[in-house]
């Protein structure tokens, strides 16, 4: 097994081809993670460059420069300046824009005079070729001194030279240019020397960033003074520097223009990009088309995810019932049987639905088209606190908050990441599915309207419209105390248009759905481990009295003793510990219209929502059936101790809009507290939807009644 000897550094310009590069060098070799600190994915891969030559190819956040203003460039940033503890690169790997040369050529002159070893990968070159842009490639390489190689990731084309190059590139000694692209100690030779003579091992051009941005490396306290007394002394102005620095460079990168770059002029017709734009961003037929397509995502997903999910839960139903009756009684089988693989389910369930939806998000992204959703959705966002990119998180939380809260990684500004945070779990996600329809065909009649009117459905999807109504106002109620002051802007290329790499559309897929499985997985089977407990255990010894008297009835009507099971069941669970937490919060829940069987199922519902059904089954004591009918039938019948029905039309709109807004999944919280990095926002993201969701369903209750 080849050692991984090298580790390069993947670099470059959002839009530049850059995942794509590292999909098709890395293929299924990949792990992602975190960069230690901040919740930015870290992606790490293997590739075989030679025979027994194997290189870690590490996936850094793509940038314009190397002046940071995101959190995921500030990544990027420092693990080029050295000053990552845990990443040292020993070569960059910079994916450059064929079709947009000159602006990708300022990062890579700033990369160069770092005097980091850089191998260049020329993308696009077929977009390129579509503008009439001719590049002198052995001009390029000569006047940036540095290899240049042309690849077409998305064909598999120049990978195997790439690979030479960079194998090559490793063997001369990493030096693999001998001069500067700027003399960046012009721009201010005092204070850079004074930099050098305290950090000997740093260019000139790393000597100015530490000047600029010395207070976010990791340097001691003495050697902070030290820098800020070299800036003190010699006057040394940022902003002034930056800016010249900035001019100098793009002066030097049009000259290379010149020479070794033939573009068409600015007459040249129009690109098919601008003319499908004409009609994707106009601004009413924009809208309607937007609207269509999440239309058809969202109805893709419920109908391509129902049979692989049916299947997954076949199978569990399969495997439940062969270890119930193969396992001998005893407290740990019933653990296996209704704690792990009940757990274990829960999770693979979700599976189909969070691959689908992110292997459609990789397609609308990897065709263009989601850099679009963002840009017509901005102005309605911006109203209430957010941005543009903060509709595919909500977007997503239609099927399940977990991934959509870790989508928000790519909103720069930390309040609108923050605010999308917090009412993304506001958005009806598939678990809630179950506790609509079931509640829906309760107490609403299955009547049409000019024929293909639902009225059910049309209270479906006002339940919808209302999580996504809120989600709104919450957000611009929060604006207002949130103080996080941060100023906003909404900077986005438009990509151009191209058919998606379904390798990558695979491999993303792949990706989430081990990430689900593995890091939200751990929580599911935590808390169904712990309900399983709470609902099968009560204090003293009440369980063990329900079994004796229901043993006692048995012996005295044997042939009864079937028929005993299933209120025997239900009478257990009411002196568990879940049963006496229903009964211990039915005085708070009452003014809602519930009675204690439901406030078990409140409890029950935050380690799923869709537990709810379940609950409700073996609360009324039904047989384990895909019949539905037979459970409305039981729950239609319920009354309260006064003979009054539980169910009534009131009390069913009040769940309803309780499932709608309360925050009842432990897997979000824990997601959230992962990625604020703290206690505080999971807590009051459940104080503040708990208390909504309590006082809409107390207004829904009383209105209705």
């Amino acid at each position: 097994m080849a050692k991984n000897e090298l580790h390069i550094a993947l670099v470059g310009n959002p839009n530049s081809g850059k995942t794509s590069l590292f999909n098709a060098l890395t293929g299924l070799n990949q792990k992602v993670g975190n960069f230690p600190g901040v919740t930015v994915d870290k992606k790490t891969g293997s590739i075989r460059l030679e025979e027994n030559f194997d290189a870690e190819l590490i996936d850094l956040p793509g940038t314009y420069s190397l002046y940071p203003r995101r959190a995921d460039e500030w990544v990027a940033y420092k693990v080029l300046m050295g000053a990552d503890a845990d990443i040292k690169p020993d070569m960059v790997l910079l994916v450059a824009d064929a079709s947009n040369l000159k602006r990708n050529l300022l990062f890579c002159s700033q990369i160069i005079d770092l005097k980091i070893p850089v191998v260049m990968a020329l993308t696009m070159t077929d977009i390129a070729a579509k503008k009439d842009i001719q590049i002198d490639i052995n001009g390029l390489e000569a006047e940036l001194g540095i290899p240049v190689v042309t690849v077409n990731p998305r064909k598999n084309k120049g990978l195997t030279e790439l690979k030479k190059v960079l194998a090559q590139a490793s063997r001369m000694n990493q030096n693999l240019h001998a001069r500067d692209f700027m003399n960046t100690k012009k721009l201010a030779p005092e204070s850079v020397e004074g930099v050098q003579k305290l950090f000997p091992q740093l260019s000139e051009y790393a000597a100015i960033h530490y000047l600029i941005n010395h207070e976010n490396f990791p340097l001691s306290d003495l050697d902070q003074k030290a820098v800020e007394q070299v800036e003190t002394v010699n006057k040394f102005n940022p902003n002034k520097t930056q800016a010249e620095e900035i001019l100098q460079r793009y002066t030097r990168i049009r000259q290379i223009m010149q020479q070794h770059v033939v573009e068409h002029g600015p007459l040249e017709k129009k690109m098919f990009t601008e003319k499908l734009d004409n009609i994707l961003l106009h601004r009413t037929w924009g809208y309607v088309i937007l609207l269509a397509v999440l239309f058809l995502l969202f109805q893709s997903i419920f109908w391509l995810a129902q049979f692989p999910m049916d299947g997954i839960e076949w199978l569990f139903t399969k495997a439940g019932g062969w270890l119930s009756t193969t396992l001998p009684q005893a407290w740990w089988s019933d653990l296996i049987v209704n704690g792990l693989v009940a757990g274990l389910s829960g999770i693979l369930v979700f599976v189909p639905q969070i691959m689908i939806l992110f292997g459609l998000i990789t397609v609308l992204e990897d065709t263009g088209y989601m850099a679009r959703i963002s840009f017509l959705s901005d102005k309605l966002m911006r109203k209430a606190g957010l941005n543009g990119k903060s509709v595919m998180p909500m977007i997503s939380g239609f099927a399940c908050a977990v991934p959509a809260i870790m989508s928000a990684r790519n909103i720069e500004n930390k309040k609108e990441r923050l605010l999308t945070i917090l009412v993304t779990p506001l958005m009806s996600c598939s678990a809630r599915l179950p506790v609509y329809t079931i509640l829906i065909s309760l107490v609403i009649d299955d009547k049409y309207y000019f024929g293909f009117l639902s009225v059910q459905g049309l209270v479906m999807m006002a339940l919808y419209f209302l999580g996504t109504f809120m989600a709104l106002i919450v957000s611009y109620v929060m604006k207002f105390f949130i103080k996080i002051k941060e100023k906003s802007f909404f900077i986005l290329e438009l990509p151009i248009y191209r058919a998606p790499r379904w390798k990558n559309v695979g491999i993303t897929m792949v990706e989430k759905a081990k990430i689900f499985v593995f890091d939200a997985g751990k929580v599911i089977i935590m808390i169904s481990l712990l309900l399983w407990f709470l609902s099968s255990h009560g204090p003293g010894n009440r369980i063990e009295k329900v079994e004796q008297k229901y043993a006692l009835l048995a012996q005295q009507h044997p042939a009864q003793a079937d028929s005993l099971q299933k209120p025997l069941s239900a009478e257990k669970l009411q002196n568990s510990y879940a049963g006496i937490l229903g009964k211990a919060i039915e005085p708070v829940i009452e003014p809602l219209g519930y009675d204690w069987k439901i406030g078990i199922a409140l409890i029950t519902s935050f380690a799923a929502r869709e537990v709810f059904v379940g609950t409700m089954a073996t609360l009324y004591s039904v047989e384990e059936t895909d019949d539905n009918s037979s459970l409305r039938q039981k729950m239609d019948a319920a009354t309260h101790e006064d003979g009054s029905k539980v169910y009534t039309l009131p009390a069913a709109l009040s769940l309803m809009v309780f499932y709608v807004l309360a925050m009842q999944c432990m897997s979000t919280l824990a997601v959230v507290k992962r990625e604020t990095r703290s206690w505080k926002w999971p807590v009051f993201q459940f104080i503040y939807m708990t208390g909504l969701a309590y006082a809409m369903s107390w207004l829904t209750y009383v209105i209705f009644s």
